[in-house]
């Protein structure tokens, strides 16, 4: 008798045979022959790339410096507002556009990580340069920090400190089956695909006018390639694996009604951690703490915390070691 396949695992063997002869696009990166170094509004990186650069300065010299790396879409005008509440708190904030978003040459088409994680370090390198005696922090926002903790499983950080905001640590490994099936067969059969993210009803921030406004820019990326959100789990799998491997000082700051990352993986993420890094929970934050309604809050906590890291945040919202949280992983 001879045996016939069911159609759906014959269909199945197609997809992944297609699969194997696809693979997600990604940028690639030039001859690193220049010296990285800081124009007026550009930061060259050491392939010769050219990533849009803001700063926001105090008047007089500054207490302290902070590197802020943006989130996934978005750009480094994500930190205007962070940046003039702690110019007038006197730090300097410097921010650019990461490769692949905002106003890079290839906006929208996903880095390699490893240009990702070299930019992070080649402009912190600059900024300890450029301000020598002075404390430089880094902070990276959702994505940005993501990178951050990639870069620490590499090796530590050469900053005085590290400020993880809403950290984007939703890995593979805590995700479900289907999810990943989804994300491998997407990025490999159509990588090009882009998707809106329209009609999942997850809510970003509380402050909708900030909201609406990040609609109508036009360099905050709209439609995602499917295979920069493989590149982009990819990174989140390295940041959760590097979350062992941070060291103090470090500060995690987390809003309970995180949408985009939910508590599963955070709490994954925080139960890697060092016992001696605090992780401030804000029951009013959502993803975007920086920029919610009660950012000035989250912002306040931020300075303060740089001023005196051994002193307790103004909010009080720190938990140190083992964080529960109380809603369930989606």
């Amino acid at each position: 008798m001879k045996f016939r396949w069911p159609r759906a695992v014959l269909l199945l063997a197609f997809v992944v045979v297609l699969g194997a002869c696809a693979s997600p696009h990604q940028q690639s990166a030039g001859p690193f022959d220049t010296e990285p170094h800081f124009e007026s509004t550009m930061f060259v990186a050491a392939d010769g790339a050219r990533l849009p650069m803001r700063s926001w300065l105090p008047g007089a010299e500054p207490d302290a410096v902070i590197l802020a790396l943006h989130g996934f879409n978005d750009y480094s005008n994500a930190f205007d507002a962070p940046g003039r509440y702690w110019q007038r708190h006197g730090i300097a904030t410097f921010a650019y556009d990461q490769r692949g978003f905002g106003a890079t040459e290839y906006a929208g088409i996903w880095p390699p990580q490893s240009s990702l994680i070299k930019d992070l370090r080649a402009a912190l390198r600059i900024l300890r340069e450029s301000y020598p005696g002075l404390p430089v922090y880094v902070l990276g926002e959702s994505m940005g920090a993501a990178v951050l903790l990639s870069a620490a499983e590499e090796q530590v950080l050469d900053a005085e400190g590290v400020i993880l905001v809403a950290p984007a640590v939703w890995a593979r490994s805590t995700m479900n089956p289907f999810y990943r099936a989804a994300l491998w067969l997407g990025a490999h059969l159509f990588p090009d695909m882009e998707l809106t993210g329209r009609g999942l009803g997850v809510v970003a921030s509380d402050n909708r006018e900030m909201i609406l406004g990040l609609q109508r820019d036009p360099l905050v990326i709209k439609r995602t390639r499917v295979d920069a959100m493989w590149g982009l789990v990819n990174l989140m799998d390295s940041a959760l694996q590097g979350s062992a491997k941070l060291t103090a000082p470090a500060l995690i700051l987390y809003g309970e009604n995180d949408q985009l990352i939910a508590p599963g993986p955070t709490s994954e993420m925080v139960s890697r951690l060092s016992p001696d890094i605090p992780v401030a929970v804000y029951e009013t934050g959502w993803h975007m703490l920086l920029r919610d309604l009660a950012a000035e809050t989250v912002l306040g906590d931020i300075a303060a915390w740089i001023a005196d890291q051994g002193a307790e945040l103004p909010s009080g919202a720190v938990a140190v070691g083992d964080l529960k949280f109380s809603r369930s992983e989606r």
